[in-house]
């Protein structure tokens, strides 16, 4: 099951609205509707937070018994830096314009002088 489903199961079977929900977790009420409604997959810090304002365990392969750390799970992992991969790709197709003019103004200070040289020399007929 997708974890928005689960999400969705275990926030209903407590009777709790998604309003209440962001309130326990601090994640937006668009955001948990778009992980219940399968249209984003959570971080695994969504997941945790709103595991434990359920009162659940979300992430898969449970809590090891002896050390209530996580047990290390390779589809979480990947399912993690998948969507890392995706708030990157959409971070650069939003913003490409405004991040490649920071490039050129860094550029540009730290080739300040070698510029400035260049068109005094080319002023100057050299």
């Amino acid at each position: 099951m997708h974890p928005g489903g689960k999400i969705k199961e275990e926030r209903l079977r407590r009777g709790l609205t998604q309003s209440e929900l962001s309130r326990l977790t601090g994640i937006t009420i668009r955001s948990i509707q778009r992980i219940e409604n399968n249209e984003v997959n959570p971080s695994l810090h969504s997941l945790k937070t709103i595991g434990e304002a359920l009162q659940t365990d979300l992430l898969e392969g449970g809590y090891v018994p002896e050390t209530g750390a996580p047990e290390p799970q390779r589809t979480t992992k990947t399912m993690d830096m998948n969507q890392f991969m995706e708030d990157l790709k959409a971070l650069f197709k939003k913003h490409w314009k405004f991040m490649l003019g920071i490039a050129l103004l860094v550029w540009l200070a730290t080739n300040y002088t070698d510029i400035k040289q260049g068109i005094a020399d080319a002023w100057g007929g050299k």
